[in-house]
């Protein structure tokens, strides 16, 4: 990242501000809403200017800029159009180790003003650091939309009590729970519709109850999709934001992987052919093990967990410890990936049905039913194929499939890394060879992958 993001306490701090324009004003009104002490340097002062002068804590003085003027400041302000001026200051600042912002001159700039969300305490802030401000506004109207002006009476309800339940509930864990139950349920809402006594009395009624001395976690198994994060559902994302472990594999991308909490424990059990970081069976009781000291836990699966994601099988373990869980269906790779590559898997013309199937099984072998595999009128999609290919399609024309017959492999699918290779049964094999195919990859087979040059819609960098 360019600029790292900060929130800076200007209580009382002395701040210059050099102009007097309508530029000027702006950032003046930002501090002063910041309760800095403002002087502002000028040889002429606008009307706005002028009239936040009269407020508290704003002092002009007219009169060119001198470099003693910078003494003492702790925060630097440059809303001139003069730009010798402005990169004599911006030396002077640099020099002096003193926050500088330059307006509109960002490689003047020691730190930027970002957009703003104001709903103090909480506030909020949007920077696309200073490559497009009024992108940076636009995004922060729409997340002006999502937050009531009720959350900063929500926030001020919390530091009320944040004390008194640090004391109530003596494990973290416990005291997350509450402040979630808290802040988006019913007291939240009470709060939002200016019903705060009642809010503070279901608040005392919760501290008035016993903490519970063992507490179960919960496990949600989560398919986080093919790998563009725009296909999260909403359901995964609220629950990967609220989780305490994060145990994902191979196939979750690094950006899916950034939505998560931040300061979530993040467990790799990736498995790779033959080549498992951790055995299902020890993934099964890690799940386990982490419900029942009390984490919500989110097992973060590529596609679906339960189309070749193993999903059923920690379910029966979560169900045996009598664990209470979550199933939140992902795009599965076969949806997505195919339609990224405009490769529809029924068509009216060319498949009435369509079947999944695994590229090696538990021992590693591919021990297919080709005889039903090689009939005509259905699209055929192998996971994990890669390594078998050229076994795949041979087994495939000794069945009775035609070598001509169309078939594509996917890399990637859905991400900027994404590639489509088409190719016959007969030609495919040898084609890749040369591609240097990373996984994941998906196999399709079928003559819907004649559409693809037609329906190849999904361009990217």
């Amino acid at each position: 990242m360019d600029y790292f993001p900060l929130f800076l306490k200007l209580k009382q701090k002395d701040c210059l501000v050099i102009g007097g324009g309508e530029v000027a004003a702006r950032k003046i009104d930002l501090l002063r809403r910041a309760e800095a002490k403002i002087t502002v340097i000028a040889e002429n002062f606008s009307a706005s200017v002028q009239t936040l002068a009269a407020k508290k804590s704003v002092t002009l003085i007219k009169k060119t800029f001198a470099d003693t003027d910078l003494d003492k400041q702790f925060l630097i302000v440059c809303a001139t159009n003069d730009r010798p001026l402005n990169q004599h200051i911006a030396t002077l600042a640099k020099q002096r180790g003193i926050l500088i912002n330059v307006v509109d001159n960002p490689d003047l700039c020691s730190f930027i003003f970002p957009a703003i969300i104001d709903r103090s305490p909480i506030i909020a802030a949007v920077s696309s650091g200073g490559a497009s401000p009024v992108l940076a506004r636009l995004l922060r109207a729409k997340i002006e939309s999502l937050i009531a002006p009720g959350y900063g009476k929500l926030a001020r309800l919390a530091e009320k009590y944040r004390s008194k339940v640090k004391q109530h509930f003596k494990i973290p864990a416990q005291r997350r729970i509450f402040w979630e139950q808290v802040l988006q349920g019913e007291i939240a809402e009470r709060v939002f519709q200016g019903q705060e006594s009642q809010a503070e009395q279901r608040i005392q009624a919760l501290l008035n109850q016993q903490p519970e001395q063992s507490i179960v976690g919960e496990v949600y198994l989560v398919g986080a999709g093919p790998g563009d994060p725009d296909l999260l559902t909403l359901r995964a994302l609220r629950l990967m934001q609220q989780a305490d472990v994060v145990v994902y594999d191979r196939l979750v991308s690094p950006k899916i992987l950034d939505m998560t909490r931040r300061d979530s424990e993040k467990i790799y059990v990736g498995k790779q052919r033959n080549n498992h970081s951790l055995p299902q069976e020890s993934i099964n009781d890690l799940l386990a093990r982490l419900a029942l000291a009390g984490k919500r836990v989110v097992r973060l699966k590529g596609g679906d967990p339960f189309i070749f994601g193993r999903g059923g099988e920690e379910m029966e373990t979560l169900i045996s410890k009598k664990i209470p869980f979550q199933v939140v269906p992902g795009i599965t790779a076969a949806s997505g990936c195919a339609s990224y590559a405009g490769i529809p898997l029924t068509h009216r013309d060319h498949a009435q049905s369509c079947t999944f199937v695994t590229g090696h099984l538990k021992d590693g072998s591919i021990n297919l039913n080709w005889q039903q595999l090689a009939t005509s009128n259905q699209t055929i999609v192998i996971y994990m194929g890669l390594v078998g290919l050229a076994q795949i399609c041979q087994s495939l024309i000794e069945h009775g499939c035609p070598k001509t017959h169309p078939i594509a492999i996917i890399q990637q699918g859905t991400t900027d890394n994404q590639r489509v290779i088409t190719g016959t049964l007969a030609t495919l094999p040898d084609k890749i060879k040369y591609e240097a195919l990373t996984a994941p990859t998906l196999i399709i087979i079928g003559t819907v992958v004649t559409l693809h040059n037609k329906l190849d819609w999904f361009k990217h960098t």
